[in-house]
């Protein structure tokens, strides 16, 4: 998923350091109704053919589809907790909502939906909608992959002119028979269709005059472009093929109780499938919250959110629709189309109300081969491979692989539950596994060190492993801290006890732990992570605090901080730095800073290896192409790597306090006469700096800046985040909303950091409490 810049140009006041005025309700309201007008517009004409698509691969009437549409927006828009989530149809459902149309009528089918949405009411009064997210996301991943499957086998069926069949795995084995003979006019339709739907958010890649054009034809939705290019294939070359039947409202079927006879002979199914569409469309809906609140830095009340499905889901399922669930789609495009509030969902709901009235005409030329395509790319789609990638890397594949199976081949409830089992089973398994290694020093004594949770199951290899060691020597017994059991613990007391009395010495040490007794009879912790200059894991970056080290010896003291890496650190990271190895780097972020020594981007970014792509240079300056004579294609080349081949999703800017450079800067170092050294030359990169420091310098939100060196330095933070979008491949990125680019600023006399707010153009603390200042809208900046 990806973010919008935002377009508002860096405010400044060379006046006042006071905060500028707050817009009073009416101008918010009015400010707010500028960008969801037209965010609105363009959910709207996303919504209709998507809605249309999933009604068609569930069997129900295409008028259920907009139905859901417009109770999703109206409803779930006005009344949920997450105020920029756009709901509709689920995807994840259509497989389940088709077995139930085609076992008990579309009728029956709606009242499930009714229920559904009453137990979600109810789930949400009791405040339990976080316990959704303890299911595992290698479970959920797999379970939107394998429905992302069903559809796409179903609609390929269609789209090769064909109907599906009850299964996937029907599907799958009727497949080469279908595309041994397929209906051609209906494979054109489609077919240009899913071309339509690849190419045209490509249209912004291309070189030059025609990328700028294919940049602003790509806001034009995709899903709206495909359909109305098949449909106009279809018409124009006069092609007989099935299209749109939108039922008169009149005959619009509404939900109906199932008769007693049936209801007492088959409850227990009803209810499963209650508990089934309320299960996924609630997950579905609070891992989408979830994912608005990480792109817009917010936070939701997912329990309130709940309640708004249930409710959308009962007026949905009156009203004769389908499930209703947020979508990851809309809700994309909702925030990447500059929503500000809930009312963007709402009119969207609008629209889709107007379009069911008002153009059921124009609706009922669309080819179903063209939104049999729209939903089988949107099938496809479901696979993510970057999902994928992460799940492998945290090693979870195995869950996912199940699930995906198992929702293939049984259906969406047993396949949850298939996924479900295979990861509690690989927690027991990771749970209960330790790693036992021996070793003997030089001078004959002996280490043994445990690694993972000591439990009964690893009893058996601690036993084993401690039973080879000679009677008489000197042991030491490491456990790295983690979860020790009862019966771990008397092994180990009882091994210990009866070495001693054969005449050996033991210490057991527990590592990352202060000094202290373990027990009254001598089984002590220490530290055991002290360097060979006897400070903490986290002290040798504080040298003047070292009084072991000998401050005529740098180089010294160097290598004994590499030795106490290699010691205690080294054991400790090498198999995630061996899968860094295997894998190659997938950084998030570029993070360019300066050279100067006090900087540690590790320590103030709480980062580790593989995180961040980090560029350091003198004044962290980015070149702008366009200065004669002071370009630097090092710069330049390291950020062009970044955005085209690593595919970083933001870039970080990040100045500090006291910087050498901007006091060379202010004192003229690169204006000096004679021969130009490269200190000067480089210098020259910030030259613009100081003239936007003369026209309009950058501000703290909460204090005035404390010299001109600072407001030099926070200023030039301002400057190089536009020398940035000089590059082409930035700005591409930018353009198409998929990277951000962030403002921080370091002050060291606090260890504060500050990040910029791109509406006022000021720095804002960062802080637990601060969330706002983290807003993609507040931190994002342009020229």
């Amino acid at each position: 998923m990806t973010l919008d810049i935002s377009a508002a140009p860096i405010a400044s006041d060379t006046t006042d350091h006071a905060p500028p005025p707050r817009p009073g309700r009416r101008g918010r309201r009015h400010a707010h109704l500028l960008h969801d007008l037209p965010a609105s517009l363009a959910v709207f004409l996303i919504a209709v053919p998507f809605s249309l698509g999933i009604a068609l691969a569930t069997g129900a009437p295409l008028t259920a589809g907009l139905v859901t549409a417009a109770a999703g927006g109206l409803v779930a828009g006005l009344l949920g907790g997450t105020p920029l989530q756009v709901s509709g149809p689920s995807a994840a459902l259509t497989v389940i909502t088709a077995g139930i149309v085609a076992q008990y009528g579309w009728r029956i089918a709606c009242t499930v939906t009714v229920a559904a949405g009453l137990l979600q009411l109810l789930l949400g009064s009791l405040r339990v909608a976080r316990a959704a997210l303890a299911v595992s996301p290698a479970v959920v991943h797999g379970m939107l992959a394998g429905v992302g499957l069903t559809i796409a086998l179903a609609q390929l069926h269609v789209v090769l002119g064909g109907a599906p069949q009850s299964s996937a795995l029907a599907n799958l084995i009727a497949l080469p028979g279908q595309a041994a003979g397929p209906y051609l006019p209906a494979l054109a339709v489609g077919a240009l269709a899913v071309a339509v739907l690849v190419a045209w958010p490509r249209l912004g890649r291309l070189p030059g005059a025609a990328g700028r054009v294919g940049h602003r034809l790509a806001r034009i939705p995709a899903a709206l472009v495909a359909v109305a290019a098949g449909t106009t294939l279809s018409l124009g070359l006069g092609l007989r093929l099935a299209r749109v039947e939108l039922p008169g409202w009149q005959h619009h079927a509404l939900a109906e109780a199932p008769t007693g006879q049936l209801f007492a002979a088959r409850w227990p199914e009803l209810l499963a499938l209650v508990l089934t569409v309320t299960a996924v469309a609630g997950v579905e809906s609070l891992l989408s919250s979830v994912a608005v609140d990480r792109m817009t830095h917010t936070t939701s009340d997912l329990d309130r959110e709940l309640r708004g499905q249930g409710l959308a889901n009962m007026v949905s399922g009156i009203l004769g629709g389908l499930p209703v669930a947020g979508g990851a789609v809309r809700s994309t495009a909702n925030v990447k189309a500059g929503a500000a509030s809930r009312w963007s969902a709402v009119l969207h709901g609008c629209w889709v109300v107007l379009a069911a009235l008002a153009l059921a005409g124009g609706l009922s030329r669309i080819p179903l081969a063209a939104l049999a395509a729209l939903v089988l790319v949107v099938g496809i789609q479901m696979v993510s491979f970057a999902h994928i990638r992460r799940i492998h890397r945290h090693r979870e594949f195995p869950v996912y692989l199940a699930t995906v199976v198992g929702v293939v081949a049984l259906g969406v409830p047993l396949g949850v539950a298939l996924g479900g089992t295979v990861a509690a089973l690989l927690a027991l398994h990771r749970l209960t596994r330790a790693h036992v290694d021996a070793s003997t020093d030089p001078d004959g004594s002996h280490h043994v060190r445990t690694y993972g949770p000591l439990t009964f199951a690893a009893v058996p290899t601690l036993s084993r492993t401690l039973a080879q060691i000679p009677a008489g020597a000197a042991v030491t017994v490491h456990h790295d801290g983690s979860f020790l059991d009862h019966a771990a613990y008397e092994a180990l007391h009882t091994w210990r006890a009866m070495y001693q009395t054969a005449g050996g010495r033991v210490s057991l040490v527990t590592e990352h732990r202060t000094a202290e007794p373990l027990d009254p009879d001598g089984i002590v912790r220490h530290d055991a992570t002290a360097g060979l200059h006897h400070c903490r894991a986290w002290t040798p970056w504080m040298g003047h605090h070292c009084i072991d080290q000998d401050p005529d010896d740098p180089h010294g003291r160097l290598l004994d901080g590499v030795r106490g890496f290699q010691q205690h650190t080294a054991p400790l990271v090498r198999d995630e730095l061996a899968r860094l190895a295997r894998e190659g780097q997938t950084p998030s972020q570029l993070f360019l800073t300066c050279a100067d020594s006090r900087m540690v981007t590790s320590m103030i970014t709480s980062s580790g290896p593989g995180d961040l792509f980090t560029v350091r240079n003198v004044g962290n300056l980015v070149p702008a192409p366009h200065e004669p004579g002071a370009a630097d294609d090092s710069v330049a080349a390291a950020v062009q790597y970044a955005v085209d081949v690593l595919e970083v999703r933001s870039i970080t800017v990040c100045g500090h306090s006291g910087c050498g450079a901007m006091k060379a800067l202010l004192d003229g170092l690169h204006e000096q006469p004679g021969a130009p050294t490269p200190l000067s030359r480089w210098l020259r990169n910030g030259r613009g700096s100081l003239a936007r420091l003369r026209r309009a310098p950058a501000r703290f939100a909460d204090r005035p800046a404390a010299d001109q060196v600072e407001e030099l330095c926070i200023t030039n933070v301002v400057q190089q985040l536009d020398q940035l979008l000089a590059n082409p491949a930035v700005e591409r990125r930018v353009a198409e909303g998929s990277l951000r680019l962030v403002g921080m600023y370091f002050d060291f006399a606090t260890a504060q950091a500050y990040v910029l707010d791109g509406p006022s153009g000021r720095f804002s603390p960062v802080s637990a409490e601060l969330h706002e200042a983290l807003r993609p809208e507040r931190t994002a900046v342009t020229a």
